[in-house]
């Protein structure tokens, strides 16, 4: 009974992997968040991006992002959100780019705001991933192909959803080890002002282009 789940779930893995490091919006927003937030607003990142995903794979499990496919209404509705919220990113960065990795004045606003690096982080992360329909609509396209006969398919995708996001926070936890060194070039004025503007660039481009994302169904 076993191997009815481990070959499937080993392929699966292998091809999750391909899409795990292909870069895309969390990538972005994970090498941004590192460089300019640091450390712990980045695990908290990466971690937020975990439990978006998971949702995702639980919502599979009971058909909500069945119904993302299948209703108009609820896949605009998402999609005009998450555009929204992308673009908002993208514009505070371009008007605002930081001159350094943690101005002064944003240390006081965090203090008073009593907002932790991390849950900063991981607020960010989870709301790029839930109002990301795309990464709903990947779910029921891609997961599906590796269901084989004749096992409990709610275990076999949330088994799926695991895999995805062990995966996800290994590959982005590594960006995240990789870029935090150079953290004494990033906060270089015009390096960081340039780093802000470049992702604030991409953030547009990505709410842009999931603006113009159609329902596959």
């Amino acid at each position: 009974m076993l191997h009815h789940y481990v070959v499937p779930l080993a392929a699966f893995a292998v091809a999750a992997l391909v899409f795990t490091i292909t870069p895309g919006l969390d990538t972005v927003m994970i090498l941004r968040t590192a460089a300019a937030d640091g450390r712990r607003c980045a695990a908290g990142a990466i971690l937020g991006i975990g439990a978006g995903l998971s949702l995702w794979g639980i919502g599979a499990v009971f058909g909500l992002t069945a119904l993302l496919a299948a209703s108009a209404t609820a896949f605009m509705a998402v999609k005009f959100a998450g555009a929204l919220y992308l673009a908002w990113m993208g514009i505070g960065l371009l008007l605002r780019p930081r001159s350094g990795l943690t101005a002064p004045e944003e240390r006081a606003s965090a203090h008073k705001q009593s907002t932790h690096p991390f849950w900063m982080g991981f607020q960010r992360g989870l709301l790029t991933d839930i109002l990301n329909p795309k990464v709903g609509i990947f779910v029921i396209t891609f997961f599906p192909q590796f269901i084989p006969h004749h096992v409990d398919m709610a275990l076999f995708t949330l088994l799926q959803a695991f895999i995805q996001v062990v995966l996800s926070v290994l590959w982005l936890g590594l960006l995240v080890l990789l870029t935090v060194p150079l953290a004494g070039f990033f906060n270089r004025p015009t390096v960081m002002r340039r780093l802000d503007r470049l992702t604030g660039l991409i953030f547009i481009g990505f709410g842009a282009k999931l603006f113009m994302t159609h329902n596959p169904h």
